[in-house]
């Protein structure tokens, strides 16, 4: 019976690893980014990580095997889809315009089988609430919602009032629990005197050695 469980635990730990490494090669994407075809990947992998797992008779690489043939497959189509217009559309669709001018478009709501409910939900997580303030609305690959406001209902930025903001640059930690980052220290143009003095004035501890 130790054997065994010993077996399962080798097994799951080598395929999390698998998975992970593989995943990682697919690249870097928010679940919410997923397009149809990267969900549809990442559900098969899920389903073929779990057969080796619940049958320790069936060989583990009969698991592997399937997946690493899923991500080459992911990875060319996605190569594909960089380099061909027409494949990117034929394979992650285009975005729908489902307003325009203030006006819903019924057609293509229909078409696309997706309900006023939903869209009036999207729409107030990003503080809309009213559809007549919308120029355009558009429904994207991802299933997320694109807005973009009147003229008149936008908020101001400071171009809107004739001013110019100053460059801010890119915000850049200096210190990650304890530690420095001396890289970002040198990109920031500041020295270690300079941190060590800044964090003197705030009453912060010193740096971890």
């Amino acid at each position: 019976m130790l054997l065994v469980h010993l077996k399962i635990f080798s097994r799951t730990v080598l395929l999390y690893l698998a998975v992970l490494v593989l995943m990682r090669i697919m690249g870097k994407r928010e679940v919410g980014q997923l397009s149809l075809f990267d969900l549809v990947v990442a559900i098969m992998i899920a389903e073929l990580a779990a057969i080796p797992l619940s049958e320790t008779s069936i060989p583990i690489s009969h698991g592997i095997l399937p997946i690493v043939t899923l991500v080459l497959l992911q990875m060319s189509l996605a190569f594909l889809t960089l380099k061909s217009q027409a494949a990117r559309k034929i394979i992650e669709g285009t975005p729908s315009i489902i307003i325009e001018k203030g006006r819903i478009i019924d057609e293509e709501m229909r078409r696309l089988r997706y309900n006023v409910d939903d869209m009036m939900a999207q729409m107030r997580e990003q503080g809309i609430y009213r559809i007549e303030e919308v120029e355009y609305a558009m429904l994207e690959t991802n299933g997320k919602l694109s807005v973009i406001l009147k003229a008149d209902k936008r908020p101001i930025i400071p171009s809107d009032l004739g001013l110019t903001p100053p460059y801010e640059g890119l915000s850049l930690p200096l210190i990650c629990d304890g530690k420095l980052h001396q890289e970002n220290l040198a990109l920031a143009n500041k020295d270690l005197a300079w941190l060590e003095q800044t964090l003197a004035s705030q009453h912060k501890c010193g740096i971890a050695g």
